[in-house]
């Protein structure tokens, strides 16, 4: 049975839009990347118009970046100094995206500039993802051990206002994660994604951080970039629907926590290949639907009920007599579910360490 979203006004399955959400919730748990490049497709493709599913699937990942980030603030693998200046990177980047957004939007293009980008985006992932997957996997059959460089050089670390993070022990430009975050804030006005798949390469390859902190770190610049994108979407815009996005956080969130526990048992890299694939199918989707089958994105979007149930039109009415409030509350939405979210995890885990010691 479908269910009438009334700020994105078309017909949608959210059952099915949770079994979604929490596919790639696992995805994300296993991989450990974001999985905004899967599901706002995903969303456009059940009938969701882009504009739409961008801001929505920003805030969804805000939910589950604040559960994730909690989650390595309890662990003390966080590093607070290098993430607050890729934030300021971000908040810039951010600003320019919603700019462009803005720009698309008022001359009509926004839906197909948002199919563009994810249409390269997700073609340049997967072949890339493809070919380390297959070489991992052919490394691993023939037992080569290739040693690599732990940290290499490039023009970006000669910049000048260097300065210590000692966290990471390390030091570096301050331009240098600023920069970063100015192409990740950049990137998650557009598309509505968190920009792991973007910062977590940066971060090992250009910054030279610590592994253990950088899936904390990562997730702790998604939470101020997507809540930026988020209050951005929404003030302007009032583009976040918060039964769409419930159903999102619930469903990634939960997906998310199956997915790390599946990544201790088993070897990711065997499956990166499998993911480059999926990736590279839902590019081909994507550029099939802009250039062959326009009329689909708008398959959902059907008239609306002449009677709209309570809560659909709790929703419309508080959005539209109180936009500022409903921007707020989208995000005190993310943040109260990410945050109960993982500490019912560490109370879980705590059950679980006392009863092996026992």
């Amino acid at each position: 049975m479908d269910f009438y979203l009334p700020i994105a006004e078309v017909y949608v399955s959210l059952p099915f839009i949770f079994f979604l959400s929490f596919v790639v919730g696992i995805l994300s748990g296993l991989f450990g990347v974001g999985g905004g490049f899967l599901m706002t497709p995903f969303l456009i493709f059940l009938g969701i118009p882009p504009a739409y599913a961008v801001p929505n699937e920003a805030n969804n990942i805000l939910g589950t970046s604040i559960s994730g980030s909690t989650t390595h603030y309890l662990k003390g693998t966080l590093d607070y100094k290098m993430g607050f200046m890729i934030v300021i990177g971000g908040a810039a980047g951010t600003i320019l995206g919603i700019i462009t957004f803005t720009y698309f939007k008022d001359i009509g293009k926004i839906n197909i500039v948002i199919s563009l980008a994810y249409m390269y985006i997700l073609a340049i992932i997967g072949t890339l993802m493809l070919v380390q997957g297959v070489t991992e996997i052919d490394r691993a059959r023939r037992k080569v051990v290739v040693k690599k460089k732990l940290h290499y050089h490039y023009w970006i670390h000669g910049l000048p206002l260097r300065m210590r993070f000692k966290k990471s022990k390390l030091y570096e430009s301050v331009f240098t994660p600023v920069l970063i975050g100015l192409i990740v804030g950049f990137i998650a006005a557009i598309m509505g994604i968190g920009g792991a798949f973007i910062l977590v390469p940066a971060m090992i390859y250009i910054i030279g951080m610590p592994t253990k902190l950088i899936p904390g770190t990562s997730l702790f610049v998604t939470i101020f970039v997507s809540a930026i994108v988020t209050v951005l979407h929404a003030f302007n815009y009032g583009s976040i629907d918060l039964i769409l996005v419930t159903v999102l956080i619930l469903g990634s969130i939960m997906g998310v926590q199956f997915g790390q526990k599946i990544s201790e048992r088993v070897d990711s890299s065997e499956f990166k290949a499998i993911l480059a694939i999926l990736l590279l199918l839902v590019g081909i989707a994507i550029a099939y639907d802009t250039f062959f089958a326009e009329d689909a994105i708008n398959q959902a979007a059907r008239s609306a009920p002449e009677n709209l149930n309570w809560l659909s039109q709790f929703v419309k009415d508080f959005q539209k007599d109180q936009p500022i409030s409903y921007g707020l509350a989208s995000i005190v939405l993310a943040l109260g579910l990410g945050v109960g979210a993982a500490m019912v995890r560490h109370f879980f885990s705590r059950i679980k360490k006392k009863a092996e010691q026992a």
